[in-house]
C-alpha cells in the first residue's frame, strides 16, 4: 500500500484529543508525518476529515493547519484547499542563496555566544552523522547541527526563518538521498563550520558555510536535471 493511498487514521492514528490540547497536537502529528513523508507531498488534508478524526471542532484543526502553512511545509490551493507542500524543486538554487543570507547572519549573532557546551553538542551531530546510514535520521541530525551553531542568535524570527528553510532540506533528503548516490555524506564542510565557531572566526565561519550550501545547491540542481517531469 502506497503512502498515498492510506486512510489519514492509518497515517496519524485517530485517538481523541483534549480539547485544550487540540491544536499543538493536531500540529505535531501533521508536522511529524509530513517530515517523514507519510504525508506526501501534494496530499489533500481536509479540515472537517480532521475534525471527525480528532473528535474536535474545526477551529483547533484550522489553527493547526495554519501554523503548518507559515512554516512552508502545506500550501493552500484553489479547490483543493491545504495539501502538503512539495519538496525543494526548481528553485533549489534560489533557496540556498536565501540560506546563505539568513544563515550567514544567524552565524554573526550567535557565534560571540557560544559556550563550550554548544559547540560540544555540535560535534556529537557531526559524529553522529559519521556513522548513520538511515536516510531520514541523516536529514534529521543535518537540521539538528546547524541550529546548534544558530541557536544563541537573538533575532528569533531570523530562526524560524532559517528552520522553515532547514525542514525543507530534510524532507528533500529523506526522500531523495540514497537516489543521488552522494553514500556516506562528508562532514569535512560541518567540522570546518564547528572549528570556526570555537575559534570565535565568524567571517573563516561564514566561507565555510556558503561553499558548503552552495555546493549542496549545485548536487541538488544537478540531481533534479536527471529526473523526469511529472
Amino acid at each position: 500500500m502506497t503512502e498515498k493511498s492510506r486512510s489519514l487514521s492509518e497515517i496519524l492514528g485517530s485517538e481523541q484529543i483534549p480539547p485544550h490540547l487540540a491544536r499543538s497536537v493536531i500540529e505535531e502529528r501533521l508536522r511529524n508525518a509530513i517530515l517523514d513523508g507519510r504525508l506526501a507531498p501534494g496530499r489533500a488534508l481536509r479540515q472537517q476529515e480532521l475534525a471527525t478524526l480528532f473528535g474536535v471542532s474545526r477551529m483547533p484543526v484550522r489553527e493547526a493547519l495554519r501554523q503548518l502553512e507559515a512554516q512552508s511545509l502545506l500550501q493552500v490551493v484553489a479547490h483543493k484547499g491545504a495539501v502538503v507542500a512539495p519538496l525543494i524543486g526548481e528553485d533549489a538554487v534560489d533557496t540556498y542563496a536565501l540560506r546563505v543570507i539568513l544563515e550567514s547572519e544567524a552565524l554573526r549573532q550567535s557565534i560571540p555566544l557560544l559556550e563550550a557546551d554548544d559547540i560540544a553538542l555540535a560535534r556529537s551531530y557531526i559524529k553522529q552523522l559519521e556513522n548513520e546510514t538511515r536516510h531520514a535520521e541523516i536529514g534529521r541530525l543535518n537540521r539538528l547541527f546547524h541550529m546548534s551553531l544558530y541557536s544563541k542568535a537573538s533575532n528569533k524570527k531570523l530562526l524560524r526563518l532559517i528552520e522553515i528553510e532547514l525542514n525543507e532540506e530534510e524532507r528533500f533528503l529523506r526522500f531523495h538521498l540514497s537516489s543521488m548516490g552522494l553514500g556516506k555524506l562528508t562532514q569535512d564542510d560541518h567540522n570546518g563550520l564547528v572549528d570556526a565557531a570555537n575559534d570565535k572566526s565568524v567571517e573563516e565561519a561564514i566561507k565555510v558555510l556558503e561553499r558548503h550550501l552552495n555546493t549542496a545547491a549545485k548536487t541538488i540542481k544537478a540531481y533534479l536535471s536527471t529526473q523526469p517531469e511529472v
